[in-house]
């Protein structure tokens, strides 16, 4: 259930200790000299760090901030005033101050890398062009077979994906992928260089990219929205990481480059649910002013609930992300999956064939906007003989050199993205939040199941409150491809 990968356990929250100076007493009539800054040391590898600014603050000032901390500023985006720096200081920042500096790159030292590996584009003589629409039941769920009959999109609405990079070679994605729009964003700053954006170890991106926008050809498969372009933006390493600057990198990139909408099926690393609290304040700050300086230059961000099959609306407890103490944290009301919770985001969450909830699709009153399918896979209670499964029930789309099904809110949420695409076709004027209200307005609503015993042992696998119209599970319901495309 790819929604790129779950929180890794060995994940080891950085710990860093502020030290205090002490001064002995002097005489009172001496002169107060100030005790001499520390010098700057290289005690570390060079890491990383997300660095968050007061409104307004000029690159030039924000570069000697970051050299006073010892530090380099790598990258600068004075609109909302933050900054990716690099140091190889272990005390940067306690230096410029653990509310506004963090480096995830340094949490995750272990596991993560920057993408550097060959690219797993398309040999197009490799891809069988049988056509397989029939295959593709979500599309018929939402009727977007029927509505690019109708309205395929327009070649004027950019969509960006947001993603681990998009097979430029695909056949069935080479006509919609604007090139000069797309940029890989590893290092916290735009790179347009093909090496940057294309995939290199994850076919993540090219189904996402498919499921929204594959050509309606007679060939392979079509997306929701085949007449639409979309960008490669390259938010994933090859790790499975999603650092937040790359996230950052990529919202300010869809917004300098007119995108109407982007779709984020990821949530933002180190954590499922970044609080607004502590050194968390910098990831969940830096990402909130990015999503907000997005909404209002036009673009529409469309992301997942996660595949985690937790209540979204009510985080509490503590985490098991870490099993050493330094890493166990308590879950309040701040915390909140990134993007997808945040305001003006349109989250996702998935439904199988059945149009019921997925299993593992988180969901939320109040967090979830709407559903969409992103398939099923049976718990493994339905499975007599405690086998893998085949399952025919997760979503077709393109990959490097051909066609896969997989389930998640993933894939659920390019469904959703490929609509709104259909919406800002049909509204060229329409702002995020007519979008949004359009889509809402035109979902069909799915009321909470009666019960929701999946594996068949008498208790409840999550509990759905609301009611038909607008519940935890649904949002406002399943959306409409058709609806976009047919009313005004």
């Amino acid at each position: 259930m790819p929604l790129l990968r779950r929180v890794p356990a060995a994940a080891v929250s950085a710990v860093v200790l502020a030290t205090s100076l002490v001064t002995t007493g002097v005489n009172a009539s001496a002169q107060a000299v100030d005790p001499p800054r520390d010098a700057c040391s290289s005690s570390s590898a060079s890491y990383r760090y997300l660095v968050l600014f007061a409104s307004g603050t000029s690159e030039p000032s924000a570069t000697s901030e970051v050299t006073e901390a010892c530090g380099a500023l790598s990258v600068y985006y004075p609109e909302i005033a933050v900054g990716v720096a690099n140091s190889v200081d272990a005390r940067f920042a306690v230096r410029m101050g653990t509310d506004r500096a963090f480096s995830a790159q340094s949490m995750l030292r272990d596991s993560a890398k920057a993408s550097g590996g060959e690219s797993i584009t398309t040999d197009q003589t490799a891809v069988d062009d049988t056509d397989r629409t029939a295959e593709q039941w979500d599309m018929t769920m939402i009727g977007a077979d029927r509505a690019r009959r109708i309205m395929p999109g327009s070649k004027n609405v950019l969509v960006g994906v947001l993603d681990s990079g998009v097979d430029p070679n695909h056949p069935d994605l080479v006509g919609a992928l604007d090139r000069a729009a797309s940029a890989g964003c590893l290092s916290g700053r735009a790179d347009q260089s093909p090496t940057a954006w294309e995939p290199t170890a994850s076919p993540h991106g090219t189904h996402v990219a498919g499921t929204i926008a594959a050509a309606d050809d007679g060939h392979g498969t079509t997306g929701v929205a085949p007449g639409v372009r979309i960008a490669s933006v390259k938010v994933v390493d090859d790790s499975g990481y999603i650092f937040p600057e790359y996230a950052v990198c990529g919202l300010m990139w869809a917004a300098a480059n007119g995108m109407k909408v982007t779709n984020n099926s990821y949530f933002v690393d180190p954590w499922l649910m970044t609080c607004d609290r502590g050194s968390e304040h910098v990831v969940y700050e830096s990402v909130r002013r990015a999503v907000d300086y997005a909404t209002s230059h036009g673009v529409l961000t469309v992301a997942a609930a996660t595949n985690e099959g937790a209540d979204l609306a009510d985080p509490s407890g503590q985490t098991v992300e870490d099993p050493g103490d330094s890493g166990r944290r308590t879950l309040d009301a701040s915390c909140k999956v990134l993007p997808a919770g945040l305001r003006g985001v349109v989250a996702v969450s998935a439904v199988g064939r059945n149009e019921l909830k997925a299993s593992y699709s988180s969901y939320g009153l109040g967090v979830v906007d709407v559903a969409a399918p992103g398939g099923e896979t049976k718990p493994q209670a339905y499975d007599p003989s405690g086998g893998k499964q085949e399952d025919d029930s997760c979503v077709l789309s393109t990959v490097p050199d051909g066609y896969e099904s997989l389930c998640g809110t993933s894939m659920a949420t390019p469904h959703v993205t490929g609509v709104a695409a259909l919406l800002a076709s049909e509204h060229p004027e329409a702002t995020p939040q007519d979008l949004t209200k359009m889509l809402t307005e035109q979902a069909d609503p799915l009321p909470c199941p009666a019960d929701y015993d999946l594996d068949g042992t008498g208790a409840q696998d999550a509990y759905c409150t609301g009611y038909q119209p607008y519940n935890g599970f649904y949002g406002h319901g399943l959306v409409d491809a058709l609806a976009a495309v047919s009313e005004n």
